[in-house]
């Protein structure tokens, strides 16, 4: 009999025993608030300021700074072949183009196996520069989304009027949104030089004697070379504008709603 009881789901105990998982949970959702909050706070007074002034620094090394697009330049490590001699005196058929194996596809140019030196390298001096400027990107991405996260807690229920302080918080909101939407297409910009110089490479690889494709890879160089630049001011000028704009309305921020109103009637 005492067993049934103990086992049966409406029994009021066992509704008492449910109660300490829920409360559990939300003592802990609240605490991840908080210290989401407290965080948020040092990253605004403390965290932004120094990476602006760590930023600036950086964009007045050499590596950023008064460097010619020559310098980015290097070596394709794809030799330029001996011409062929034809010896026209023999009846050989016309030459025609090559077509790959088992797709049929019509192709020009040099069947490319294995280059005879090796492979083609990335350019060094650009994956080292972006070796430096994807940490700040993928911070300013975390940065401007624990603000977001920060700010969304702020926002108070909805309710009529005294709504001057939330519509502050929501345009806030939306600046801090698009920062991060820029901040994730940073990456995606790295990932197409990549792909583009591949691209012009083997262009190079079947196509040797043709210098424009070798002058491409050294633009396409020297456009990725100032795009990096661009990326690192482009942080750095949204750190300061973020930073500029929570601080000088802080307090609408914080409290959307004052108790000033209530005064006036």
């Amino acid at each position: 009999m005492f067993s049934t009881i103990s086992n049966n789901p409406s029994n009021p105990r066992n509704e008492s025993n449910n109660v300490l998982p829920s409360g559990y949970t939300e003592n802990e959702v609240q605490e991840y608030k908080d210290s989401l909050k407290t965080k948020a706070e040092e990253l605004l007074v403390k965290g932004f300021p120094e990476k602006i002034v760590k930023l600036n620094e950086l964009l007045e090394t050499p590596g950023f700074s008064n460097r010619k697009l020559s310098d980015v330049h290097q070596d394709l490590n794809v030799p330029i072949p001996d011409p062929i001699i034809l010896n026209h005196s023999e009846d050989a058929p016309a030459a025609k183009k090559l077509k790959l194996d088992n797709n049929g596809e019509e192709t020009s140019g040099t069947k490319v196996m294995v280059l005879p030196t090796g492979p083609v390298p990335c350019n060094k001096k650009l994956c080292d520069l972006i070796h430096i400027v994807k940490p700040y990107i993928r911070q300013l991405l975390e940065d401007s989304n624990l603000l977001k996260m920060w700010i969304s807690f702020l926002i108070p229920k909805i309710e009529d009027g005294n709504n001057f302080g939330v519509s502050i918080q929501e345009d806030t909101l939306s600046e801090i949104q698009s920062v991060e939407s820029e901040a994730a297409a940073f990456f995606d910009q790295i990932s197409r030089y990549f792909i583009s110089r591949g691209k012009i490479v083997s262009k190079v690889a079947k196509y040797p004697h043709i210098i424009d494709y070798r002058r491409a890879i050294q633009e396409l160089d020297e456009k990725e070379y100032v795009s990096l630049w661009l990326v690192m001011c482009e942080v750095r000028n949204r750190y300061c504008s973020l930073h500029d704009l929570v601080i000088k309305n802080l307090e609408k921020i914080k409290r959307p709603r004052s108790s000033n109103a209530q005064s006036l009637y």
